[in-house]
């Protein structure tokens, strides 16, 4: 495979037209407004505030099941080419699912142990917001997996059922040879127009994060009782603050945990030089966590890894296949993110809810790296599927995503070069010179 040499950079935007810094901004005007006009003194601002959160959620929500569908059927359907790879495609399926099992088990370990979510003001008056459930058996629990009406499943964005069809439905075109091409490729158009759909809704993403955060800021502002005493003005303001620097505290405490216990580990099993190994990926590294985008930094990624000692042949395959497969950072953060939201709504699952909801997040996060934010999507209809109340906690998370985005993206870049590396020595490859000199030149 060769990788075509990356269109010419545009010209830099403005430092003041930063996506990243334009959210930001909004993150503290939505703060300061929102301390300014308390929902209970000012209810017209107030409905403005919740009128562009809910109108950002609302576009995401209806990304969610074209989303999924297309890029599950699409990553399921191109495992037809690991056969054509034979050993080391199943090497790099087998590295990834473990490590990315390990992120989330972690994930999950933090989250209960630290337990971010208590305390965080959620908005649960929303008729749109999921009821809670009675408690289901494992029997009612996995027989809910099974689509039985996928029409209905999709107008009640119920997750599970549609993703357990598009895995069977991509095992099916798979199976079809030359025949299923033309619905591959049909699936492989409607991914690809969903990532543009979803790009132009995340272009409104100041937008959502300012009406989040003034939203949560306003309510608070107007009183909020914790340890029986009430507090209003800006002692809640505070209050607010602490508890969202709490959430984002939790997700780099994992991942640093993710990057410590897992992946320096790794590199000394395998004899990977640890400083060596960041020095080279430097680049992509600072690329994927000031972009947030995973896809933004590949072909720099790739071009560095190949610099790096990995055949262009083994980082071609095991790279793109890791950013629909080994999603590290993206999946830990899943987890950690849905409890949270069942710990602010006073819902306390049990240890086979979240397993099962581990075994989910494990199918949902395929093959969405490179869109911008795009866990909010999952979270909003995985959360669904096991009655939570997926809406009010997008919402109550969009305030701060950006910056807990950033971090995760550059663990998922980190988990894919390693892979690359990983699969390289397993194979026996790694430093040996081979007929594939880089295609594109690198600074």
């Amino acid at each position: 495979m060769t990788i075509k040499a990356p269109p010419a950079p545009a010209a830099p935007r403005p430092w003041y037209l930063s996506g990243t810094l334009v959210i930001a901004l909004a993150l503290v005007l939505g703060v300061v407004l929102g301390g300014f006009f308390p929902q209970d003194s000012h209810p017209q601002a107030y409905q403005l505030f919740r009128f562009l959160s809910r109108a950002f959620i609302a576009l995401i929500k209806g990304l969610i099941v074209p989303l999924i569908f297309s890029t599950i059927v699409v990553g399921i359907a191109q495992t037809g080419d690991l056969k054509a790879v034979g050993r080391m495609g199943a090497k790099a399926l087998i590295y990834f699912e473990v490590v990315t099992t390990i992120a989330l088990f972690i994930g999950l370990g933090i989250a209960n142990y630290v337990r971010p979510g208590d305390g965080m003001p959620m908005d649960l008056t929303s008729t749109s917001t999921v009821a809670v459930r009675e408690p289901q058996s494992g029997w009612d629990i996995a027989l809910h997996l099974f689509p039985s009406n996928l029409a209905h499943h999709w107008a009640e964005g119920d997750l599970l059922p549609i993703v357990v069809f598009a895995v069977l439905f991509g095992i099916s075109v798979t199976r079809m040879g030359e025949r299923g091409k033309p619905i591959l490729e049909l699936c492989e158009s409607v991914a690809q127009v969903m990532f543009k759909y979803t790009d132009m809704v995340m272009r409104l993403t100041p937008l959502g994060v300012f009406g989040a955060m003034a939203y949560n800021v306003s309510h608070m502002a107007s009183g909020h009782e914790v340890d029986g005493v009430m507090i209003r003005g800006w002692d809640a303001v505070f209050y607010l603050v602490s508890r969202y620097a709490r959430v984002v505290g939790s997700l780099y405490l994992a991942l640093a945990l993710l990057v410590c216990l897992v992946f320096i580990p790794i590199m000394l099993v395998t004899g990977i030089k640890i400083f060596a190994f960041f020095r080279a990926i430097r680049v992509p590294l600072i690329t994927a966590f000031t972009t947030a985008s995973s896809e933004a930094a590949l072909p720099r990624l790739l071009e560095d890894i190949v610099k790096f000692g990995v055949p262009r042949r083994v980082a071609s395959f095991v790279i793109p296949a890791g950013y629909s497969f080994n999603l590290d950072g993206s999946t830990l953060y899943l987890v950690l993110a849905s409890v949270t939201i069942a710990q602010a709504a006073g819902i306390e699952q049990t240890f086979g809810e979240q397993i099962i909801m581990i075994f989910a997040f494990m199918l949902t996060s395929k093959g969405v790296a490179g869109v911008p934010r795009a866990t909010l999507v999952i979270i909003a209809g995985t959360c669904a599927s096991f009655g939570l109340p997926g809406e009010a906690g997008v919402a109550m998370l969009l305030a701060v995503d950006e910056i807990m985005d950033m971090a995760r993206t550059a663990v998922n870049v980190t988990g894919n070069a390693l892979a690359s590396v990983v699969i390289a020595r397993w194979e026996g490859v790694y430093g040996k010179v081979e007929d594939d000199a880089p295609t594109v030149a690198v600074d």
